[in-house]
């Protein structure tokens, strides 16, 4: 086994040419498997790696039928050892590599190949159970919780990138055995990251998840972008991308279509989440497009009961789908939403403009609290065109719970040929409108003078992010 160490100095390149020309070394080059992978990787991550390796240096096959999670595993293993020298990335390189569950390790860069795919294996064995998630008290699904396709837990300083290479779930076996209610566990996710500090997740495409795409848990300065994310839009809760009681995350330039929101915005359900009590915060959510004709663009919950605090949304496009930004929430939930601000947004073929939900009745277990009301407070919206729209508003408070502090300026909806006669249909809400076109509802009166909606300075996350290549390698003794 061997693996490939980057020489960085112009001098060690010098030795290598001489080597080659001479014929004294055999280099790794016959280790990859297509000839295209030795040709210099160039990318841009929030951390490079002195040590690189391919996945068949440690018995990888891609040929779409080879089981490869023992390579995954034992190639990561390995590469654990120099977290401490530099840290080191593993390269998928071109190939149909099948396999299940595997863990990722600190200091660590997993690198998909523009023409490499990661096929999950359509087999429950190689998706090990794991405990639920202490802020759920259960699987999403009911039952445990299948390990997600890629996954790591307690790790800081770790990077799941790629020349747009492809994970491929191979999802329609698993919505087929969901919708039979075959199934006393939650389906794997494509990837989670848990408990951990320093993430990035770019320039891949997910396609065909078993249920939720990305999620990224009980973690902190987390950045994910460039991902295209395709689902088929009738498919169970193929979430896009469901920050889940984190700090300091921002997801940009992410296209995503989806059976499900394309963002969800969680921190725990019920009395687990409250009292877990830790809170997404510090969220920005930039250069979205979303399609999802029965979901989201944005969802706030359901799950929800930790918290979710300072919010920022630009820049977001919405086509073919149920509704823009989505408050979810019920009796029971506890927790709060506030602070809360989103501007500039484009939707095209909307069901809802604006959609909030105070009866959303799903529960863990019969432990929930019916006196757990959630906070609902300074949610702000300006600067929004719509075209096509059925209803402009669905905002449903909850009695003797009201939703306060809503703020929506600057906003024109255009409707279509057909539609509902009572555009904004609003019960236990209070807040305040300005040039807002059709007319708000009387909850939320425009305002005689005009005034705009705040969208203060976000609190900034600065990532500087490197161009990292895996130029020229030799070989190592493992």
């Amino acid at each position: 086994m061997e693996f490939c160490l980057n020489l960085r100095k112009p001098h060690a390149m010098g030795i290598v040419s001489a080597v080659l020309v001479l014929g004294l070394l055999n280099f790794c080059l016959a280790e990859w498997q297509k000839p295209s992978v030795v040709e210099p990787i160039e990318y841009q991550a929030i951390k490079c790696r002195k040590h690189s390796a391919a996945l068949t240096d440690f018995g990888g096959i891609g040929d779409g039928k080879t089981m490869n999670t023992a390579a995954f595993i034992s190639a990561i293993e390995h590469l654990s050892q120099f977290a401490d020298d530099g840290g080191a990335e593993l390269i998928v390189p071109p190939g149909n590599w099948l396999t299940g569950s595997f863990n990722l390790t600190s200091h660590f860069t997993l690198y998909v190949h523009k023409d490499a795919v990661i096929l999950g294996a359509q087999d429950e064995s190689v998706y090990p159970l794991i405990e639920v998630l202490p802020s759920y008290g259960v699987g999403r699904d009911g039952g445990g919780r299948y390990a997600s396709l890629i996954f790591g837990t307690n790790l800081t300083d770790v990077v799941i990138t790629g020349g747009n290479g492809t994970l491929n779930g191979q999802g329609q076996y698993w919505w087929d055995k969901f919708r039979a209610k075959k199934y006393s566990d939650t389906r794997p996710y494509l990837i989670e990251i848990m408990y951990s500090d320093h993430v990035e997740i770019s320039n891949l495409t997910l396609i065909d998840s078993p249920s939720w795409n990305v999620h990224p848990v009980y973690s902190s300065n987390v950045l994910v972008h460039d991902l295209t994310i395709l689902a088929p839009i009738d498919s169970p809760n193929t979430d896009g991308i469901n920050p889940d009681s984190c700090r300091k995350v921002r997801i940009e330039d992410c296209f995503i279509v989806s059976g499900d929101d394309c963002i969800a915005v969680k921190s725990g359900w019920d009395q687990y989440g409250y009292n877990f009590g830790m809170p997404t915060q510090d969220l920005i959510i930039r250069r979205l497009t979303c399609i999802s004709p029965d979901s989201a663009t944005i969802a706030l919950g359901s799950e929800m009961s930790g918290g979710i605090k300072n919010v920022w949304a630009e820049d977001i496009t919405a086509i073919n789908t149920q509704s823009g930004i989505r408050i979810k929430t019920g009796i029971g939930r506890g927790g709060y939403v506030k602070d809360i601000y989103v501007r500039r947004m484009t939707m095209k073929t909307m069901k809802y403009v604006f959609w909030m939900t105070g009866n959303y009745g799903s529960h863990p277990d019969p432990g929930w609290d019916p006196n757990a009301l959630p906070v609902i407070k300074n949610i702000n919206y300006k600067d929004m065109v719509a075209e096509n729209v059925t209803y402009s508003a669905r905002l449903d408070g909850i009695p003797n719970d009201p939703f306060t502090g809503i703020c929506i300026s600057n906003v024109t909806i255009g409707l279509t040929e057909k539609p509902k006669d009572l555009q904004w249909n609003c019960t236990n809400v209070a807040g305040a409108t300005s040039q807002v076109i059709p007319k708000p509802c009387d909850l939320l009166a425009p305002s005689i003078e005009v005034f705009n909606c705040s969208f203060p300075h976000p609190h900034h996350w600065h990532v500087k992010r490197k161009t990292c290549t895996n130029r020229g390698c030799r070989k190592v003794e493992l």
